[in-house]
């Protein structure tokens, strides 16, 4: 599964905003087939027709504009020509009461679900004089018909509008954690990597900037990992602080990171480069590389090889040594964690679905009120029906005020079933007490689903919205109806409005799962990320204690593979990290979890007895093609959280490396056959 990318979300748009506000047609072209005999259906059907018609060309053009500024411009066409059609149909079939007079607000709600809010404005606003046109000169429809259709359809349109927005940055969000790297606030490999080739096909001036830390490896070697990651966040808000938009700074692994200066070339990147150095020589001593493009290279793939010759070559012209323990001190108490600012939980997504069934109550409500107010004097049911407005107005605050209480509550879903359930149920009695489904309050029933359908899990939605459904056609059948059409018609505007809501839920929800995983997965190996790997450790540590089961935290660090990112470049190194990645999740067992903390430093929370053996067993695997040293912590005997068992486990690892005398010179590695290819 990949990513969808902004043109293919702009043609899904276009083509699903032309078939949900044309499907209307369809049924307006067989209800004037099926009335053949009454007065002005060669018309109705004529018009029908050529919705559809403009519906299919609108699909056809959008092909062609939606790469460019006009992309919106068939949205905008095929709404005026659906808009046009239906008030067409209404006036044929007799105003807003009759069986074709809800297209103009279903049009609406379903327009909700695929438009941009702007464009939706525009579309509402054209509804708006649609309708009053129909209202004008249509036949007369019940007291206080118009309003409550309008007020109740626009409500129900503004909801879906709102709830699409929530959902849409919702995925913004997540997109941009997918990209970003938690340590050090800059770009990961992937969002960079995207970065850079939005740039290039701009066709400007282009300068790719790779810069390595100088002996970074001796600081975590001297003073640990935790002192390593603060120079690594020093580092990336140096980096951040030097450029500025539309220039960005990444981190694509360890202490390699790189800057795209999109519209610079060669020669004023020289200029940034010689900043950069020496606003990092006071903590970070580093050797840079620039390729630009066109002049250097033509294509991602050459600029960086070129840049990482020219860095080579960098390193190689000086006498390059690593920060003195003061520079790393200083660097350090000026780190500023970085981690990205937007944050997803699924907390947060359950309470927007929680929430907006209650604010749709409380419009309700506030909708009939208005009717029973202003059109309802001398009512006999006027009383009871005053009280179940007040009824649900309550209930539909009380949701909405417990939606964040709703959310953390294992009881949020029977509660809101039951929820659900009454708010059916009210809408019943309302309809039944002011003159059945086609009285002014009727449509009332049908009104709620289409954003039960879009906030709710399907298989808890569908039941509901059949149920509903059911119910509205039964009230039909046994309490009158001013027409089978007209029954029929809501049933199917209702039914295809949930469908549409239905497909706009499941399409973000999967974009939402695939956001999540890529924010939590290391895009270079493919094994959790320092984000992902907390979240798991978290969850994982619950089922420990929960089952009483032993476990303990695994560091793996490669001994040398500076020197082989050095001899080789650094795409033999990406390789080796590949490599060791799939050997060490290829020995973990189903609850144990891998990640890669950044660099060569990998971690695993070992799940069970004997982690020894574990690292054993690892060390010997890893031993084929490079050396290792592994530090293990045990829970509640070294620490009882990450950053005790962390700290235990790092603490071995170096006495391990000192034991080893790893400042010997070492073998140096060869990439495995065909990893530069």
């Amino acid at each position: 599964m990949v990513e969808v990318s902004v043109h293919e979300q702009r043609l899904r748009a276009i083509r699903a905003g032309a078939l949900y506000c044309s499907s209307p047609a369809v049924f307006a072209a067989v209800y004037a087939a099926a009335t053949w005999g009454a007065p002005g259906r060669g018309a109705m059907l004529t018009v029908a027709l050529t919705i559809l018609v403009a519906a299919g060309l609108a699909g056809a053009v959008a092909t062609r504009l939606v790469a460019s500024r006009w992309w919106m411009l068939p949205q905008h066409a095929g709404a005026f020509v659906n808009l046009t059609g239906y008030v067409v149909l209404a006036l044929l079939d007799g105003g807003i009461a009759g069986p074709l007079g809800a297209f103009i607000p279903t049009s609406t709600v379903l327009l909700a679900t695929v438009l941009l809010p702007r464009a939706f404005l525009s579309v509402v606003v054209l509804n708006a004089i649609g309708y009053g046109l129909v209202v004008v000169h249509g036949d007369p429809a019940p007291p206080g018909y118009w309003l409550v259709h309008a007020l109740g359809f626009g409500a129900a349109a503004v909801l879906c509008l709102r709830h699409s927005m929530a959902l849409a940055s919702l995925r913004r969000r997540l997109a941009d954690t997918s990209r970003t790297d938690p340590l050090t606030g800059c770009l990961n490999r992937r969002g960079f990597d995207d970065r850079v080739a939005a740039a290039l096909a701009s066709g400007g001036p282009v300068t790719l900037v790779l810069l390595d830390l100088d002996h970074f490896k001796q600081v975590n070697d001297a003073h640990g990992h935790q002192a390593g990651d603060e120079l690594l966040a020093w580092v990336g808000h140096e980096l951040r602080g030097s450029i500025s938009a539309p220039a960005v700074a990444g981190r694509l692994g360890g202490d390699e990171f790189a800057l795209l200066l999109p519209g610079t070339g060669s020669a004023e990147a020289a200029r940034v480069v010689d900043r950069v150095r020496n606003r990092l020589r006071a903590g970070a001593p580093s050797s840079l590389g620039s390729a630009t493009f066109p002049q250097d290279a033509r294509d991602a793939d050459g600029l960086a090889s070129v840049a990482d010759r020219r860095l080579y070559a960098d390193k190689a012209a000086g006498d390059r040594r690593a920060p003195t323990d003061a520079e790393v001190a200083q660097a350090r108490s000026r780190a500023t964690a970085a981690g990205p600012a937007a944050t997803v939980s699924g907390r947060e997504r359950r309470r927007h679905s929680i929430a907006d069934p209650g604010w749709m109550s409380i419009a309700q409500t506030c909708v009939a009120l208005v009717y029973l107010a202003l059109f309802t004097a001398g009512h006999p049911h006027r009383g009871a029906m005053l009280v179940i407005c007040l009824w649900g107005f309550a209930a539909g605050l009380a949701v909405v005020l417990g939606a964040d209480w709703l959310s953390r509550s294992r009881r949020a879903r029977p509660l809101m079933l039951a929820f659900s359930a009454s708010s059916f149920a009210s809408l019943a009695v309302m309809a039944v007490l002011d003159g059945g489904v086609s009285s002014t309050l009727g449509v009332g029933m049908l009104l709620p689903i289409p954003l039960l359908m879009l906030g709710m899990r399907p298989r808890v939605a569908a039941p509901l919205t059949v149920a509903a459904g059911a119910l509205y056609a039964v009230l039909a059948v046994t309490g009158g109806a001013s027409s089978g059409w007209y029954v029929v018609t809501n049933l199917l505007g209702t039914a295809a409005t949930a469908v549409a809501c239905a497909l706009q839920g499941r399409t973000a929800a999967a974009q939402r799962r695939l956001l999540t995983r890529l924010a939590r997965v290391d895009v270079l190996t493919g094994v959790l990320n320092r984000r992902g790997f907390g979240e798991q450790f978290t969850a994982e540590l619950g089922h420990v204690r929960r089952h009483r089961l032993g476990a303990a935290l695994l560091i793996a660090d490669l001994d040398e593979f500076k020197k082989l990112n050095d001899e080789y470049g650094h795409a033999a190194g990406d390789e080796m990290l590949r490599w060791v990645a799939a050997t060490i999740r290829s020995g973990a067992r189903p609850h144990d979890v891998v990640g890669r903390l950044g660099g060569d430093e990998f971690v695993m929370l070992i799940c069970g007895d004997r982690p020894g053996e574990v690292a054993e067993r690892l060390r010997a695997a890893l031993a084929e093609r490079i050396r290792v040293s592994i530090g293990v912590a045990v829970l509640d005997q070294d620490g009882t959280d990450f950053d005790s068992l962390y700290a235990a486990a790092d603490a071995r690892l170096y006495q391990e490396k000192k034991a080893r005398k790893l400042t010997e010179p070492g073998p140096v590695h060869a990439p495995a056959a065909g990893a530069l290819l």
